[in-house]
């Protein structure tokens, strides 16, 4: 049983701290900006609360983190309320949130100057398999730390690898959400093309989701995509941060993400069609409305 701290309780941090306390067994201290989330999380949990990221953070072994963007995760490691300030030497840092490979540099070359360990490691899989403990991680660091961090990750991730030096776990990220991005246009094409057809899609999907075009969006996407349902999974709102990270990324390192920039485009789109919290497959519904 490790001593750990668990910063965010959002719709991912929530079950993954769970899964740490229930399925790891680890003593844990969670952090949320809104007290109440972190008291509800206790309530079903048991485990602590802490005031600030510096008291969740004193005494830990590995500190965890999933917050929304680079600035929140800034503001809750750095500064004298910020984990760093309460984390001892030798302690590790886990990096959950989905940011830019920029932060997890700069925050790896800070902690090393502390003593302490820095690991970035996104996850992919959503709320289903944060909820499921099926995620996949994606990490960046050195190879003493992620061996370190590697077993605690366990409890929530079916898949966990160490990528390459800080960084390379945000870099992989923005790999797998280009990757997405395409998919889920092309499959929303699809759905409409076949409803425009006149074809049932849902005898459509049966039967191509048996060849090469099966993808884990045909899977789980296609049919409330052609009801038109988008109101569970990955929001729009995210998946456009996440586009951003990427396109800044590829205007920095030179490549090229025609189709990556087009699809950030038509979610702005479904943003001004007031579908900002929609779920990504909702990319049909510029195509229908």
């Amino acid at each position: 049983m490790a001593k750990l701290a668990f910063i965010g309780l959002g719709v991912m941090g929530f079950p993954m701290a769970g899964h740490l306390r229930s399925k790891g067994g680890h003593d844990v201290t969670v952090y949320n900006r809104t007290k109440a989330k972190a008291d509800e999380w206790v309530k079903k949990f048991g485990g602590s609360a802490a005031p600030t990221p510096h008291d969740a953070a004193q005494g830990q072994d590995i500190v965890f983190a999933c917050v929304g963007n680079d600035d929140d995760l800034r503001s809750v490691t750095l500064g004298p309320q910020g984990a760093f300030a309460g984390m001892s030497k030798g302690a590790l840092f886990v990096d959950h949130t989905t940011a830019s490979a920029d932060v997890a540099r700069e925050l790896a070359a800070h902690a090393s100057k502390l003593g302490l360990g820095f690991i970035d490691a996104p996850v992919s899989g959503g709320q289903a398999g944060a909820e499921n403990g099926v995620l996949t991680v994606m990490c960046g660091g050195e190879p003493t730390d992620y061996t370190k961090a590697e077993a605690v990750i366990a409890a929530y991730a079916r898949a966990c690898r160490l990528m390459g030096p800080a960084g390379a776990g945000q870099l992989t990220k923005m790999v797998n959400q280009i990757c997405i991005a395409g998919l889920v246009q092309a499959l929303s094409e699809g759905v409409h093309f076949a409803k425009c057809a006149g074809l049932d899609p849902d005898d459509v999907i049966s039967v191509i989701s048996k060849g090469a075009a099966q993808s884990w969006q045909m899977e789980n996407r296609s049919g409330t995509m052609a009801k038109g349902e988008f109101n569970f999974g990955f929001a729009v709102d995210w998946m456009r941060k996440d586009l951003s990270i990427c396109l800044t990324e590829a205007r920095r390192n030179g490549a090229q993400l025609p189709i990556t920039a087009l699809v950030d485009q038509f979610y702005a789109e479904v943003q001004k069609m007031g579908g900002g919290r929609w779920d990504t497959s909702s990319l049909i519904a510029r195509l229908e409305s």
